[in-house]
């Protein structure tokens, strides 16, 4: 009872603590990247021989050392100082420990988070890592820790995140990647057990087998289970497109390769620009803060990019039947600012952490549910990259991702030899049902258990297909042959990019670059059209033809100048409620599996036209005149939809206001080749996940790399480059990444020789 009433006060308490602690953060100073570079280590460092940085103009470092082991400690340097609070932050959420920065708000989430364990299987991937490997990245760490001792001044935000100078290991690393790995199908399971024993639910479950989901399945709103929601689908890179295309297609007669991630839109970007090079590695790209490898980028020889392949690396069991010695318990203290530490149980199966222990994932589930994930399973991505980022044929590309598991992806690759090619990178487990009956397997039934793991070596691949390009998009893969998943997304990315490339004789970077903003939605060009047709018949259409003279002849351009996507968007919001029988102010309440953009696409019209004829009328009819009302709030699509640039911290109360930095109206949707998320609503709102950053790299000259964030390299609040990377997002401009010496010195503006010490 007391420590019930003690936290009544807790949300204003904690609001008045944080702004007492995070003055810096809420007021930072600017500074200038000469300022920000005069605190980088440069003298007296354990280096073999010195290293050089060339920094550009928007703070990009083109790394050179004369050692690997230089290169990798070097690296560290950079990371730590690029975007140390962020690394502190990814720290906390990868182990569960995010009550430590806010306190007993988030100790569920931290209880849940340390259920799903993503640490579970660092130790043994650590010891049983290549030893080339794990001098690797035991020397990132060293530069980490080498930096975060040196530093006399923290960032803004630590005291607001009360971050700590803990000491890096190599298993905290291996923990952000698997938190970077985190099965996106895993927020489809968690959204659709709370249906699970309603009458209706196999039905809902087949239907989601046969329309699959986007990844991004909401929770309700305003809840702990959305702010869940969020980490797990913010920070894993759960989307993205790529294309390549030959030679023979392409207007500079090199191969080309076009890659865009699809991550959460916050600031800092989960994504940093660097350029490397060794005796072993030379490569340009982006990385993922904390992970030592140029994930999507550029080498000398091999350009690539990958797509969350959505594939199944995670099962459901029932092991409410398993005898009492199966069950493995752990307590464990989650330390909570402001407040004691919580006491929580987190038990383990031979099929994995159980759940249901973690009311806010399951929902409520009845049974005692474990979760079997590739996640938990040795496999080495670390290696992987490295060897990739040594390939130089299209073959040694793909046996460098022997044992690479997370996140499943289709990597898409062209080389200098003019190569095309794809090869699914992902361990998938055998099993003898694929796809399941139900959503929860029997763990007391043989025949659902995994029988064995699957790599890149097992699975198909492509190689310079006839028609001269690829695309990937998250898409249900088209091999005939092993079944990888059934929760992808709609086909009509794919399709968009397909039909782009497939109309250019000769394609360009521009055209690619182009290709990245594309805004238009083949399938609400095909529902919207089905509704005017629908609507059309309603004897008081005429009544708000002003209304409907918007969707008229629309192609699904999600443009943001465009009035079209208001009407579809509006209709859609009020329709879809009476269609499922919610009534007509189910509003956010829709926020569940069926508010997928998949389930539109595959069954609006089907379920439109299963309605008796006096029914869907009525539906239609309030659906209009409900639209039509809202609309005269909004002129275009870029009023109602915008592209808010803001901190993670702009969610905290009272003090969010100072963590917003701009707000725009912007184009695209919930599926356009420029993917810009959103949910159904009436109301103006803001875009939470989608094109995070875009590369483009052309393989007839070793200089035409190009990339920009949404954001800036800079993590460090009131920096000149946190967020100098929008504007040329805005208007489709790129940073050039040069591989040749000559390259880097035209782009450098400062230089810094960091010496060893005596």
């Amino acid at each position: 009872m007391t420590a019930t009433l003690g936290l009544r006060p807790f949300p204003f308490l904690l609001a008045l603590l944080l702004l007492l602690g995070g003055c810096s953060a809420l007021w930072p100073g600017e500074v200038d990247r000469q300022t920000r570079l005069a605190s980088f280590p440069t003298e007296d460092l354990p280096l073999e021989s010195a290293v050089t940085i060339s920094w550009s103009a928007e703070m990009v470092p083109f790394i050179e050392a004369e050692t690997d082991r230089d290169l990798a400690f070097s690296l560290g340097l950079v990371h730590a100082h690029l975007r140390g609070a962020q690394l502190g932050m990814l720290r906390r959420l990868s182990s569960g420990r995010l009550s430590e920065t806010a306190g007993p708000l988030t100790s569920d989430i931290d209880h849940a988070l340390r259920i799903l364990d993503f640490g579970r299987a660092v130790d043994e991937i650590w010891a049983e890592m290549p030893q080339e490997t794990r001098d690797w990245l035991q020397a990132f760490t060293h530069g980490l820790n080498h930096y975060q001792a040196q530093q006399t001044t923290p960032p803004p935000e630590a005291g607001l995140l009360a971050l700590s100078d803990e000491p890096w290991t190599p298993q905290d690393l291996l923990r952000i990647g698997r938190m970077a790995g985190t099965d996106v199908n895993w927020l489809a399971y968690f959204a659709l057990l709370g249906a699970r024993g309603d009458p209706g639910f196999m039905e809902l479950w087949q239907r989601t087998l046969e329309a699959g989901l986007n990844g991004t399945a909401s929770f309700r709103q305003n809840t702990q289970t959305a702010l869940l929601s969020e980490v797990l689908a913010g920070e894993s890179r759960s989307g993205s497109n790529t294309v390549v295309v030959s030679p023979e297609r392409s207007a500079s007669g090199g191969a080309l390769l076009a890659g865009d991630p699809h991550l959460g839109l916050f600031l800092p970007n989960l994504w940093l620009l660097a350029g490397i090079k060794s005796p072993s590695y030379h490569a340009v790209g982006m990385m993922v803060p904390g992970l030592p490898f140029v994930a999507l980028g550029r080498t000398p020889a091999m350009a690539w990019s990958g797509t969350h392949m959505r594939a199944a690396g995670s099962d459901l069991y029932d092991v409410s039947g398993l005898p009492e010695e199966a069950f493995e318990v752990e307590e464990t203290h989650i330390g909570q600012r402001f407040w004691f530490s919580a006491k929580r149980e987190v038990r383990t199966t031979p099929f994995g952490p159980v759940i249901t222990d973690a009311e806010m994932i399951t929902n409520g589930a009845d049974e005692t549910l474990a979760l079997r994930w590739v996640g938990h399973e040795n496999t080495d991505e670390l290696s992987a990259m490295l060897r990739a980022m040594r390939a130089d044929t299209p073959e040694s590309f793909r046996e460098a991702f022997a044992g690479f598991g997370l996140s499943p992806q289709n990597m898409l690759f062209a080389d200098t030899q003019g190569n095309i090619g794809q090869i699914m990178a992902l361990v998938l487990p055998e099993r003898e049902q694929f796809p399941p009956e139900d959503l929860v397997l029997d763990a007391s039934d043989p025949s659902t258990h995994w029988q064995g793991l699957l790599d890149v070596r097992d699975l198909p691949w492509s190689l310079n297909p006839p028609e001269g390009f690829l695309a990937s998009a998250n898409n249900r893969p088209t091999e005939d042959g092993i079944k990888v998943g059934y929760f992808f997304s709609p086909s009509e990315r794919v399709e968009r990019l397909q039909q782009i490339l497939a109309g250019q004789e000769r394609t360009s970077l521009e055209d690619l670059a182009a290709l990245q903003r594309d805004t238009r939605s083949l399938a609400a060009e095909r529902l919207a059209a089905a509704l005017l047709a629908a609507i059309d018949t309603l004897p008081e259409s005429s009544e708000h033809e002003d209304f409907l003279s918007r969707l008229r002849g629309w192609d699904g351009d999600y443009a943001a100048h465009s009035p079209a996507p208001v009407a579809f968007e509006l209709l859609l919001y009020h329709l879809l409620p009476q269609i499922n029988g919610l009534g007509e102010e189910a509003g956010d309440d829709l926020a569940e599996v069926v508010n997928e953009w998949n389930f539109l696409v595959v069954f609006l019209e089907r379920d439109l036209a299963a309605m008796p004829n006096a029914e869907r009328k009525a539906a239609l009819s309030r659906a209009l005149a409900a639209a039509a009302e809202d609309a005269e709030d909004f002129e275009t699509w870029g009023d109602m939809h915008r592209l808010r640039a803001s901190h993670p911290l702009a969610n905290a109360p009272v003090i969010g206001r100072f963590f917003t930095y701009g707000d725009w109206p912007i184009g695209g949707s919930r599926e356009t080749p420029m993917k810009t998320a959103h949910g159904l609503t009436n109301e103006r709102h803001s875009a939470r996940y989608g094109s995070q950053s875009r590369f483009l790299a052309d393989m007839a000259d070793p200089d035409a790399t190009w990339a920009v964030l949404f954001g800036g390299q800079d993590g460090w609040l009131g920096s000149a480059h946190f967020d100098d990377q929008i504007p040329l997002w805005l208007e489709g401009e790129y940073l050039q990444l040069p591989l040749t010496p000559e390259g880097v010195e035209a782009v450098t503006v400062q230089r810094q020789s960091l010496e060893p010490g005596r």
